[in-house]
């Protein structure tokens, strides 16, 4: 039987079935998974374009980053060592308005997909400023990606009110509707930097069209005492009451989590994008993920921006959320390797409302696959192919990337952009940027 693509590895770990198979290749026919079984039966049965064999690899799903500011790459180290509202207000907001443009954000996405594919990620939900060149950027490159129609209240180089905001993002979503790799979702920065009437229009807009709401959310005790202060509600329940808790509703942070909060996620269906170390360096508290899983809410994984992080590494943020995980709750059996594996790939699929096509190695859905080398001194010995990439494995030992089975990185190098432009380009905003903020 003939085949676009053979891949045989020493393990594929699918996801979804748990665990990781020995000697075991994926099929791949017009960018789909059509087989996934035992490398001698496949070699039997099929006729491959290409048969790419990696005896030394493990087989896995690409990775979801589900909470990115893309464009954001140029400000990475830009103000480090401080505290969120400090970071945004005095630092992040006024250097966007400085620097935020078309080929800003075309620059700086650029580098931050250069960066993922090459970590092994191939999906990423991003919220940022300019939607339209960030979707291009991501047609260019191959990659698959929900982008965030992103609402906030004050001027910006994209929009000048929320409501020119929303009619921009819509526009985008319409144009958007048959791409195959590129979603959108309904962006409102956060409850305090969007007014309550737009906010009720997007819970509005979120149920009629079905779009995922994608939110900063109890990301600092400071924000939840002011809503308190204002509402007499905490953020969750203001938003429960204007309609924007549903099963649409993707919650970034979480840091600032009750029992009462952990039941109305439950109750609705919700998604809790957890992004550990860029809560850790803003030092905003600590998601609950142990609590969260074990009420069975869904919880995927983000890096945040390169400003915050300072970096889009998903293998860091897997191992980062597995410990932190078990240090909060003081036990070492929750949050495991399997776990988090499953936060930062089909987790991360359901948030974004496509485990239909992603997330996992199964037959029918899109070969969005990664290789990763275990053949170094890092990775050996190998006993538990899933502990060794949570634990062990970094993004340096992804060798190969596919998205619906077209190649992005063949043997660490890109195929679908120039890394050498890439590297040009940040050096050139870097003496910009830097040249500004020493004169200011």
């Amino acid at each position: 039987m003939n085949s676009d693509l053979l891949i045989s590895a020493a393990w594929v770990v699918p996801v979804q079935p748990q665990g990781a198979l020995e000697n075991h290749s994926i099929v791949v026919n017009a960018g789909k998974i059509t087989a996934l079984l035992p490398t001698e039966e496949a070699l039997q049965q099929f006729n491959p374009e290409v048969h790419l064999d990696c005896p030394q690899h493990i087989l896995m799903p690409g990775l979801i980053n589900a909470h990115t500011h893309a464009a954001m790459n140029l400000f990475r180290g830009y103000a480090d060592d401080l505290p969120l509202h400090d970071w945004l207000n005095h630092h992040i907001w006024p250097a966007e308005a400085r620097w935020l443009s078309e080929s800003f954000v075309r620059d700086g996405t650029e580098l931050a997909i250069a960066e993922m594919i090459r970590g092994g990620t191939t999906t990423f939900n991003d919220m940022y400023l300019f939607p339209d060149v960030t979707a291009r950027c991501v047609q260019q490159a191959g990659m698959r990606a929900s982008i965030g129609l992103v609402v906030i209240d004050f001027p910006t180089a994209w929009a000048k009110d929320a409501d020119e905001y929303l009619h921009k993002g819509l526009t985008l979503a319409d144009e958007l509707r048959h791409d195959t790799l590129v979603r959108t979702t309904l962006a409102p920065h956060a409850l305090y930097t969007v007014n309550d009437n737009m906010l009720k229009h997007i819970g509005v807009l979120s149920n009629e069209l079905e779009l995922p709401v994608h939110i900063h959310l109890q990301e600092t005790g400071q924000e939840v005492e002011d809503c308190l202060a204002k509402y007499n509600k905490r953020p969750l329940e203001f938003m429960d009451e204007i309609g924007l808790v549903s099963h649409n509703l993707q919650a970034v942070h979480m840091t600032q989590t009750t029992s009462e909060d952990i039941a109305l996620l439950k109750e609705h269906h919700s998604h809790v994008i957890h992004c550990p170390e860029s809560n850790m360096k803003l030092a905003s508290g600590a998601c609950p993920v142990a609590e969260l899983m074990d009420q069975g809410v869904n919880v995927a994984l983000g890096t945040d921006s390169a400003a915050s992080n300072d970096d889009l590494d998903m293998f860091g943020e897997m191992r980062t959320a597995a410990l932190l995980g078990k240090h909060t709750i003081a036990d070492a059996s929750k949050v495991t390797a399997q776990q988090v594996l499953e936060m930062a790939t089909l987790n991360g699929a359901k948030a974004l409302g496509i485990a239909d096509q992603t997330g996992s190695l199964e037959v029918g859905k899109s070969a969005d696959m990664i290789t990763v080398s275990l053949d170094s001194i890092e990775t050996l010995p190998m006993y538990n192919p899933v502990s060794q990439l949570v634990y062990s494995c970094s993004r340096n030992n992804v060798t190969d990337v596919w998205v619906a089975g077209k190649q992005l990185l063949h043997n660490q190098k890109l195929t679908t952009l120039d890394e050498a432009d890439l590297i040009v380009k940040a050096k050139s905003w870097q003496d910009k940027i830097a040249s500004t903020a020493a004169g200011s």
